[in-house]
């Protein structure tokens, strides 16, 4: 008699599939990562990176006295403050303004000074010496100032906005607003340019709005690359 074990790995050999070829993975790889992005809200994309935005700062106070380490994770936070800036006045401020009538332009209004306060902070940011004593005490006042913002977005500005967007429109908001994470040259997709059209921090931040919405139109949507 054929003990059990060895017929239970026959019966289970016998029934194996061929291997699935890398092409077929990576096709339902980037499709399952498409159906999550299209699930998401536009609050998750916003808190996504607000969430990123204090990581990095984590990240750098604790590498305090590691020169290179701070250097990184600095340029890293200011990337990242700078692309969330303009992905929010590109996608978030005129969908406030469309929707949300003279409430929502104040609002935006408010945000985007409150980006410019950040923005001249950053300029000045970037001609100082990482991890010196200015260059610090400037971080965490952009930082304290950001913090404040954030949650008067994610407490006032979007509980308002996302009712009115509806599930769809919310999602397309999200996908919408992720794409702004093509104007960064460390985090730039295969899909976009070979170059992004920003490589400072400042030529991002001091680039017309509607030169940047022009570049923006020109990347592919995440539907195109789905396919």
């Amino acid at each position: 008699m054929i003990p059990r074990t060895l017929l239970s790995r026959a019966v289970c050999s016998s029934r194996r599939f061929p291997a699935r070829p890398p092409a077929f993975s990576a096709g339902i790889q980037r499709f399952a990562a498409y159906r999550a992005m299209s699930s998401r809200t536009l609050t998750d994309a916003i808190k996504e990176d607000h969430q990123e935005m204090y990581e990095y700062y984590d990240k750098y106070t604790k590498a305090a006295g590691d020169v290179d380490a701070q250097e990184r994770w600095a340029r890293q936070l200011i990337w990242e403050v700078a692309r969330h800036a303009v992905g929010e006045e590109l996608v978030v401020y005129p969908l406030m303004e469309q929707h949300m009538g003279d409430k929502g332009l104040k609002l935006a209004d408010q945000d985007r000074a409150d980006h410019q306060d950040v923005k001249e902070k950053l300029y000045k940011i970037e001609s100082m010496q990482v991890g010196s004593k200015e260059y610090d005490s400037l971080l965490a006042t952009v930082m304290d100032h950001l913090h404040k913002h954030n949650d008067s977005e994610e407490q006032q500005d979007l509980p308002e906005l996302e009712p009115i967007l509806g599930s769809d429109g919310s999602a397309s908001a999200a996908q919408t607003f992720s794409r702004t994470k093509k104007f960064v040259p460390t985090r730039a997709h295969p899909s976009a340019p070979n170059k992004p059209p920003f490589e400072t921090v400042a030529g991002l931040m001091a680039a017309p709005i509607d030169k940047i919405k022009d570049m923006f139109a020109k990347f592919p949507t995440d539907e195109m690359k789905s396919k």
